[in-house]
C-alpha cells in the first residue's frame, strides 16, 4: 500500500512550489484596465500558463492554472482572459480559474479576438468560428479557401457595429458583418502578406503592417491610403499608436528594434535599437500615457517612458530572465533568498525567492568592460562565451569580488561583484601559457575559500592554480609541474583552509595541504570522475563517476564510505542538504534522486519531463532549486519534511518513479482525485508502532515515572504532603456528579435499590472486595492475567498501595489471591512486556508482605519461581547492555 501511494504521489520529500525567472515568450502580451482599481495590468504567456503583472511596478499579481499544452494565442476582454491551446480554447476568470472551454475546431487555433459577448477564433485550417461566450455555443462558422484567402490577422474597427476586418497572407483584406454573415467589402491589398492590423486613434483609419516591412495607414471607409512607411528590418511584428496628444506610431521588428514614426509630418522620427534581443512580440502604448510596454521571446517585459527631448523612449522598468537556458544555479548566501544563475546567453543573474524587485542582472561577461559599455553587448568583440561553472562566497563580498566563473572553452576566469551587480576587476590567467590561445586549454573547475580571500582554479591541462581575490595575484600551484595527468574535473577547499581535494580524468583523487601545496594522499577511483562536491560542514565529498555511480569519501578518514548506483545517464549536478544527511542528484535519465547518507539508501526518486541541468538546495533546507534542459526558468520545490510528518523508507531496486510536472506547469486536477491522493499519502506517512516489536525483546510500559517509580517511598511522600490544617467545607458547595477516585475519570453511577431487597443486614458486605481483587481470583481459574495488569496500569500510586495492602488476610484478603498476584508478576516477566512495572509492583508487594510470605510455604514456592524468571530476564538484558557499552566505548576510543 505504501509503495502504491508513493508511486501515485511521485515524490515523498519534494512538491512543486513555483517558477522563477519566467516572464514572456514569443506571444504578444495583452493589456487590461481594471475599472475598480483604476490600474493597467499586462498579461504574458509563459508555456502552459499566463502571468498577470501590474504596470505600475511590474509586480506579479496572479499566475493562472496551467493548461495541458502550451498556449498558442492569448486575448482578453473586460471580464475574461482567453487562451488557446491545441484545438481548444479556455476562458479564465480572475486571471486564474478556467470557467469556459470551447471545443469545435479541427485544427490548432492561432488567432483570438474578443468581440462583445462573442469570441472569434481562427485555426490553421482557415476556419473562423464565432462563439457565444456564456453558452459556449457556435454562433457562426466561416470557412475560407486557404489558397485564395488565408487569415493572418483580424480586428474590430472602432464604431463599426458587428464588423470585423480580416487580413490574409495573400495581402487582401475583407470586411465582414458577422451578425448577418455577409462580406461587405474586399480590399485588394499591397501585394504582401498582412501581419498586423491595428486601430489608429482616428475613426475609420487602420494601421496595416506587412511582411515586406511596409506600414500602411489606410482609411477603410473610403478605401484610401493616407500614408505609407517602409521599415528596413523585415516584417512588421507589432504596431501601436500614442494617445496622449503626440501623433507617434511605434512598429516592432524581428530583430528587436522599434521604429517611431511621426504621423503628422509623415516621417521617421527615431529608432530604439536592441529594445529586445529577439523579435518584438508585442508593443502597446498605454491609453493617454507616455508609456510603451514591450515584450519578446527573450523572456523580458519592458516599460519605456517618453519624457525626453527628441521623442526617444528611455527604459523605465523591466522584468528580465535568461534568454537562453541556465547552465548552473547556486544559492548565494545563507539566507536562501537569492539564487545565482549563469545562462547560455552569457549573463550571470540573481533571482530573489521573495519578490521580483530584488532580482538583479550582473551583466554579460567581457574582457574589456569599458569598450563593452561604449559599443553595447551586441557589438562587443571582446564578449565572453557562456559561464560553465562558478563559485561564490559572501565573507568579503563588501570589500572585493566574491564570485569567480569559468567560461566555455576559455582559459581566462573572471571575477564578479555581487553588491555592485557587475563583472569584477580581475581576469585571472596563468602566465605559463604566455597567452597562447592555440593551446586549447580552458578552465574546468573553480572554488573560493570560506574566508573569501583565495580562488582555486583548475584547468583542462591538469594544472591547479591559487589566486588572491583582492589583488588578483598568482599565489602558487599544486604539484611540481601538474596536479593531474589529465583534465581536472572537480575541485574543493575545506572549511578551515587546511586541505584542497581535486579529482582528475586520470582516475585519481588527490588531497593537498592548502598552504604548503604538499600532496598528502592519493586515492584511486574505479572510473573517470565527472564532477565532485564537498559538504564543508561534515567533510563528505561526493564524486560522480562516468559509469553513473556516486562515491562518498570521508575527508577525515580518507576512505570511501558510501557507493550509490541507480542512475542510467550522465550525472549533471549534485547538492547536499544543509545537515549533510541527504545527497540530491540529477541525471540525464530525467530523474532527481535523494540518497540518505546515514542509511546508505535511496529514499526518494521522481521523474521530470526535461532532464535537470543543475540543482541547489537552500542553506535553510526549505527549497530545492532546479534548472532544466531547454527551460528558461528556475523551479522551486518545497521540502515537505519541514512542515509535515514524512515517513522515509528505502526504495526497492526495481522502483519505477513517476513523472512530476514542473512547478507552475501542472494542470489543475479534480478535487476528488486530490482527496484520494491526500488520503493515500497520509496512510503512508502514519506509522503505528505495535505494542511489542518482538517477543524476544524486553518492552517497557512507557508510563510516566510518577506512576511507578515512587511506589517504595509513598510513606515519605505522604508525610511530606501531610496537610497542616483540615480542609474547610465551602459555604455553598455547587452540585457535582460524584466520581470514582483514580487516574482515569469515571462517574459513580447511583445504585438503584431493588424492590425485593432483603431487610436482613449481611455483615460480609462491610468488607467489600475490589475489582482488582475479584479479577485476581478469576485469574486463578482462567490463568489469564491481562485484565488485572490493565487495571493496575490505570491506577495511581496511592491506589496501587491500597490494593496491594488489601491482599493480605489481615485486611480481608486471602493467601490464594496473594499467590495469584505472584503468578501475575511471573506472567508479565514471561511476556517480557511492562518490565519496569513488574519490578515496581513486586518491590512494593515484598515490602508490604515479606514476613507473611516467609511463613507461608505455597507463597515461598511461588516467590522462588518469580525469582528464577526475574534472574533469567535480567541476565539476558544485562548481557545486551554490556555488549552495547563495550561497542560504544570501542567506537569512541578506537582510531579508525
Amino acid at each position: 500500500m505504501s509503495d502504491m501511494s508513493a508511486g501515485k504521489k511521485g515524490s515523498v520529500i519534494f512538491s512543486g512550489f513555483r517558477a522563477l525567472g519566467l516572464y514572456s515568450n514569443h506571444l504578444a502580451h495583452v493589456l487590461r484596465f481594471h475599472k475598480k482599481h483604476r490600474e493597467f495590468y499586462v498579461l504574458t504567456a509563459v508555456g502552459q500558463c499566463f502571468h498577470t503583472y501590474n504596470v505600475k511596478k511590474l509586480g506579479i499579481v496572479a499566475v493562472s492554472n496551467a493548461l495541458p499544452e502550451d498556449i498558442s494565442s492569448l486575448a482578453a476582454d473586460r471580464m475574461l482572459v482567453y487562451a488557446a491551446f491545441g484545438k481548444l480554447i479556455s476562458a479564465f476568470a480572475k486571471n486564474k480559474e478556467v470557467v469556459h472551454t470551447y471545443t469545435g475546431h479541427q485544427a490548432d487555433v492561432h488567432l483570438l479576438l474578443p468581440f462583445g459577448d462573442h469570441l472569434i477564433s481562427v485555426d490553421k485550417d482557415n476556419v473562423v468560428i464565432i462563439w457565444d461566450v456564456e453558452s459556449e455555443d457556435t454562433y457562426l462558422q466561416i470557412s475560407y479557401d486557404k489558397a485564395s484567402f488565408e487569415v493572418s490577422a483580424l480586428m474590430h474597427p472602432s464604431t463599426y457595429l458587428n464588423k470585423i476586418l480580416f487580413g490574409s497572407s495573400q495581402g487582401s483584406l475583407q470586411l465582414w458583418n458577422i451578425k448577418s454573415n455577409k462580406l461587405l467589402f474586399t480590399f485588394p491589398g499591397w501585394a504582401s502578406a498582412v501581419t498586423v492590423l491595428q486601430q489608429t486613434p482616428a475613426v475609420d483609419v487602420v494601421g496595416v503592417g506587412l511582411a515586406s516591412g511596409q506600414i500602411i495607414i489606410h482609411n477603410i471607409r473610403f478605401d484610401e491610403t493616407l500614408m505609407k512607411f517602409q521599415q528596413d528590418w523585415g516584417p512588421v511584428t507589432a504596431l501601436s499608436f500614442r494617445t496622449d496628444g503626440h501623433p507617434i506610431m511605434a512598429s516592432g521588428s524581428p530583430i528587436g528594434h522599434i521604429g517611431l514614426w511621426d504621423l503628422e509630418e509623415k516621417k521617421f522620427v527615431t529608432q530604439m535599437r536592441n529594445a529586445h534581443t529577439t523579435a518584438i512580440a508585442g508593443l502597446t502604448f498605454l491609453q493617454n500615457e507616455p508609456l510603451l510596454i514591450t515584450n519578446g521571446a527573450d523572456n523580458a517585459i519592458r516599460v519605456w517612458i517618453f519624457d525626453v527631448a527628441g521623442g526617444d523612449g528611455r527604459l523605465l522598468r523591466q522584468r528580465t530572465g535568461h534568454s537562453a537556458p541556465p547552465t548552473k544555479i547556486q544559492h548565494h548566501d545563507q539566507s536562501s533568498l537569492n539564487i545565482l544563475s549563469a545562462g547560455q546567453d552569457g549573463t550571470l543573474q540573481s533571482f530573489s525567492t521573495v519578490h521580483e524587485r530584488f532580482n538583479k542582472s550582473l551583466g554579460h561577461g567581457t574582457l574589456n568592460k569599458t569598450r563593452a559599455k561604449k559599443k553595447g553587448v551586441r557589438n562587443d568583440t571582446a564578449k565572453l562565451p557562456a559561464i560553465t561553472t562558478f563559485a561564490s562566497e559572501t565573507a568579503r563580498q563588501s570589500d572585493w569580488d566574491g564570485i569567480i566563473a569559468c567560461h566555455r572553452g576559455f582559459l581566462v576566469t573572471t571575477t564578479w561583484n555581487y553588491q555592485r551587480g557587475s563583472i569584477g576587476a580581475h581576469k585571472l590567467e596563468p602566465e605559463r601559457f604566455n597567452k597562447n590561445r592555440s593551446l586549447n586549454v580552458h578552465a574546468t573547475a573553480v572554488d573560493i575559500t570560506s574566508c573569501g580571500n583565495f580562488a582555486v582554479i583548475a584547468l583542462s591541462s591538469g594544472h591547479i592554480d591559487v589566486y588572491n581575490m583582492q589583488s588578483g595575484f598568482h599565489r602558487g600551484h599544486y604539484g611540481k609541474d601538474k596536479a593531474h595527468a589529465g583534465a581536472v574535473r572537480g575541485l574543493s577547499v575545506d572549511a578551515l583552509n587546511q586541505l584542497t581535494v581535486s579529482v582528475g580524468a586520470d582516475r585519481l583523487l588527490k588531497i593537498w595541504r592548502f598552504r604548503s601545496k604538499e600532496l598528502l594522499h592519493t586515492h584511486s577511483l574505479p572510473a573517470a570522475p565527472a564532477s565532485s562536491l564537498l559538504h564543508r560542514d561534515s567533510g563528505m565529498l561526493a564524486i560522480a563517476l562516468d559509469d553513473f555511480t556516486i562515491h562518498i569519501l570521508d575527508m577525515e578518514t580518507r576512505r570511501t564510505v558510501r557507493r550509490f548506483s541507480g542512475h542510467r545517464g550522465q550525472i549533471n549536478d549534485m547538492t547536499f542538504s544543509p545537515d549533510g544527511r541527504w545527497l540530491i542528484t540529477a541525471s540525464m535519465d530525467c530523474t532527481i534522486r535523494t540518497w540518505d547518507l546515514p542509511s546508505g539508501s535511496l529514499v526518494d526518486c521522481f521523474l521530470v519531463d526535461a532532464a535537470a541541468v543543475s540543482l541547489s538546495m537552500s542553506p535553510t533546507g526549505n527549497f530545492l532549486a532546479s534548472s532544466h534542459v531547454d527551460g528558461l526558468g528556475i523551479y522551486l520545490w518545497s521540502n515537505n519534511t519541514l512542515c509535515s510528518l514524512v515517513s522515509l523508507r528505502p526504495l526497492p531496486a526495481d522502483y519505477e518513479p513517476t513523472v512530476i510536472m514542473l512547478p507552475g506547469t501542472c494542470p489543475s486536477r479534480d478535487t476528488e482525485e486530490e482527496e484520494v491522493l491526500d488520503a493515500d499519502s497520509s496512510e503512508m506517512a502514519e506509522y503505528i508502532s505495535p505494542a511489542q516489536l518482538d517477543e524476544h525483546l524486553i518492552t517497557l510500559s512507557l508510563l510516566p515515572d510518577s506512576r511507578w517509580k515512587n511506589l517504595l517511598h509513598l510513606d515519605i511522600i505522604k508525610k511530606k504532603n501531610k496537610p497542616k490544617e483540615p480542609p474547610k467545607l465551602p459555604k455553598a458547595a455547587p452540585f457535582f456528579i460524584p466520581t470514582i477516585p483514580g487516574l482515569v475519570p469515571q462517574f459513580a453511577l447511583p445504585s438503584t435499590p431493588s424492590e425485593d431487597q432483603s431487610k436482613i443486614v449481611n455483615l460480609g458486605v462491610l468488607a467489600q472486595k475490589s475489582t482488582f481483587y475479584l479479577q485476581l481470583e478469576n485469574a486463578l481459574d482462567s490463568n489469564s492475567y491481562e485484565e488485572p495488569v490493565k487495571l493496575l496500569r490505570e491506577l495511581g500510586p496511592s491506589a496501587i498501595e491500597t490494593e496491594l495492602r488489601a491482599l493480605s488476610p489481615d485486611m480481608g484478603g486471602d493467601v490464594r489471591v496473594m499467590q495469584s498476584f505472584l503468578k501475575m508478576i511471573s506472567s508479565i516477566l514471561q511476556s517480557k512486556r511492562d518490565f519496569d512495572l513488574a519490578q515496581a509492583y513486586l518491590a512494593l508487594f515484598l515490602k508490604l508482605h515479606l514476613r507473611f510470605i516467609a511463613d507461608q510455604p505455597e507463597l515461598m514456592e511461588e516467590a522462588e519461581s518469580v525469582s528464577a524468571h526475574l534472574e533469567e530476564t535480567w541476565m539476558s538484558m544485562q548481557m545486551l547492555l554490556n555488549q552495547n557499552i563495550c561497542l560504544l566505548s570501542y567506537i569512541k576510543s578506537a582510531l579508525l
